[in-house]
Formats: structure tokens, sequence, C-alpha cells
């Protein structure tokens, strides 16, 4: 039976740093008060329940590949998923077959249509010069070395230049016999033809010059955290043209962000960086949106016009929560509590973080949301339970 929480919420605005919209004011949108309910989606948790070939990841983002990206996508379309460390190899009678199991550091997945129907979904991975499965993006740029390897951000296809644009972040792990030793080294964009098919042997990958991994480390943070796509091609209500990109930087898990025209998306010189007044060339100028959001996050559009920013409360914590904006930079409202993770109750190295919305994947009036669940001591408790490593899905219904 699905686990149906009903929601009824009626917040008092709380503290949030203020943005005013060049557009918008808050005294004009109502960021505070929304009525909903929540459910268990087991539909689309059960699609990624497998047992042999892909079998778990973290990091999943949903990409239209008709550029469509606020609105579901019709079932002779495509979404595709990109996912960040994976899970490949065979679970056998429940148990972890630890001789053909192997993690790479990212793949991706094709679904045709917005069903969790398992005869319509591929999942993809490359093969090395001897055969091997292997990651897809792996870093090739100047800086990189041979133990760098990528983790996966949002990502759209850009209709004015026909590409797919995926950002990335190449991570390397300081010590080398402790998996929670990584650090950012940079932050990337994968780049590829929109027709192209993975693993993306056209693949370009660009470094950005704007991330913060070379600050203070109480400031580290990078861009790519979600992306949303605010042209008329993209189905956005009264679209302004632009693409707006989200960072998250600091201890404080500050939410940030940059546009730029689709057509000026590989020029840097062009992208603008909202600095609570207005867009600022100097990316060190961005303003704080609001705080406490996750590494990876969504901001979506409700059918009244409102924005919804959906993530995990402190970046990892058993809250999947949600803010309401009044523009694509807020003013965002109070934190409104979505939906507690029930896997960290189970058991206490049990971790959940990075929820966000796939509005492709979304009936009208509803968001569908994911969250990832991972544990400490990952290898143990992935032999106790193999299919704990793999995204789970919520069901946000708006009323009217």
């Amino acid at each position: 039976m699905k686990n149906i929480l009903l929601l009824f919420f009626v917040v008092v605005l709380g503290g949030c740093p203020s943005s005013p919209n060049e557009n918008t004011s808050s005294k004009e949108v109502n960021i505070k008060d929304i009525k909903f309910s929540v459910e268990e989606a087991t539909d689309w948790t059960d699609l990624f329940k497998r047992t042999s070939g892909w079998f778990g990841a973290d990091g999943i983002f949903a990409i239209p590949l008709n550029g469509k990206d606020n609105t579901a996508v019709s079932d002779t379309s495509e979404n595709m998923f990109i996912f960040s460390d994976t899970m490949l190899g065979d679970i056998i009678d429940g148990k972890l077959d630890t001789t053909s199991t192997i993690m790479v550091h990212n793949t991706a997945a094709i679904l045709k249509g917005d069903k969790p129907d398992s005869t319509k979904i591929k999942f993809y991975w490359a093969t090395d010069d001897k055969g091997k499965r292997a990651t897809i993006f792996i870093p090739h740029t100047p800086a990189a070395t041979p133990k760098d390897y990528y983790w996966l951000g949002d990502g759209f296809v850009n209709t004015e230049t026909n590409n797919t644009y995926v950002f990335a972040y190449r991570m390397r792990n300081l010590d080398a016999h402790d998996d929670w030793s990584f650090h950012m080294m940079s932050n990337d964009i994968m780049a590829f033809s929109s027709g192209s098919m993975p693993p993306f042997t056209d693949q370009r990958q660009i470094e950005i010059p704007f991330s913060f991994h070379k600050a203070d480390s109480t400031d580290d943070g990078s861009f790519g955290a979600g992306i949303f796509v605010n042209t008329e091609k993209a189905n956005a209500q009264k679209p302004d043209g632009y693409v707006y990109v989200y960072g998250v930087k600091g201890r404080g898990k500050d939410l940030v962000v940059a546009r730029v025209l689709p057509k000026d998306f590989e020029n840097f010189s062009q992208w603008r960086f909202w600095d609570g007044k207005e867009w600022n060339i100097d990316f060190t100028k961005v303003a704080v949106l609001t705080s406490g959001v996750s590494n990876e996050l969504s901001v979506s559009q409700l059918r009244d016009g409102r924005y919804v920013l959906v993530f995990q409360l402190y970046g990892m914590s058993n809250t999947v929560a949600m803010r309401l904006g009044a523009s694509p930079v807020g003013p965002f409202g109070p934190t409104i509590n979505l939906f507690d993770c029930p896997e960290t109750k189970q058991n206490k190295r049990y971790i959940t973080y990075n929820a966000k919305a796939h509005p492709t994947l979304s009936k009208p009036g509803e968001l569908l949301v994911s969250y990832n669940v991972n544990a400490t001591d990952y290898w143990n408790e992935l032999k106790k339970n193999p299919q704990l490593y793999r995204p789970r899905f919520i069901r946000i219904k708006f009323e009217d």
C-alpha cells in the first residue's frame, strides 16, 4: 500500500535572504501558502530495482531529448537519465555477485515516454579497449590526471546550438584508501551533439572559469546543481529567454544562480550572476538566494506561475523539502517539509540526499521527486542489502 501523507500547509514566513527580481516582487506573489499531498511513487522506485547490468546509482537527473524541459514528454519522445557512481553486475538470489560487480563513475539510460515502463528503458555505459565495462565521461581536460573522475550535475538540450550540455565535477580522492576523501578539482561542462547516443564519443569537455573550488575552503562550491530553462521552446510560462544555472557553495549550502542566453552558453563572457539587485558580470558578487539546500536540486514552475525549489534539507538529511519562489531568483519563502525518508530509520548507517523534481516525468498538477540512498559503511552495507543504492521517488500533488 502506498504510504500517503496528506500534508496541507499554511506556513508562516521565516527568515530568508531577500532577492527581488526586476519583474516580480514578493508582495505580488504568495510564497508562503500552498496545499498539497505527498505519496510514495512506488511505480518509479520499482523501475530502478534491478538485478542485472545496471543495478544501482546516485546523481539521477532526467533530460528531455526534445528540449521541452518544463512539461512531460510525449509517448514518442525520450528522457535521458544521467547518473554518477554506478554499480554494474548481478544480484543472484538476493545476494551480491562480487565476481561480476564493479563500480563506474557515471552512466546513462534512455526512457521512451514519461511512464515507468521497464520495457522502454535502456541503460548505457562505456567499454574500454579491453572490452570491459567502463565510465562514459572520463576527464581529459589539460589539468586532469588518470586518478580523476567525473560526477555529473544537471543538463539540458540546447535547441539554439543543437548541443546537449551536462555539468560535471572533476573529482579526485586525496587518500586512495578512503572513499570519503574526494575533492573537487574543477567545475566542467560536457558538450555533445543533440543526436548523439551514449557513450557520446563526440563529447567535448569544457572547464568553466567561475567555480568556487579555488576559493577559501569555507566558500567551496560550483555551478550545475540544477538548471531551469526559461525559454519558449522549453515550454516555460512567460519565458524571458534565459537558461538559469544554479550553484551551491559554502558550508551553509548556499544557493546561487547565473543566467545566459542559450545561443551564448559556451561564451562565458556573456554569463551574468545575480547579486541580489541586478545581473552582475563578476561571479564573486553572486548573492545567496537561500541556504540549507542540497548539492543537487531543482527549480520548476507551478501552474499558477510560482516557482518551486525542491532539495534535501541541509544536503544530507532524512527530509525532502521545498521553498516557493516569486521568480527564478526568488525571493524564496520558508522551508516546507515534504517527506521524511524512511530508510534512515531502518538503519543508522543509511543516508539520504540530493532530492530534486523531474517535471518531464510528471503529470499536470504534480511533481515527481527523487532522492538518493547510500550508506556510510558502503561496501559492507551493500553486501547486506544489494539494492540499497538506487533512487527512490515520491509524488507531490498540488491542490488548486
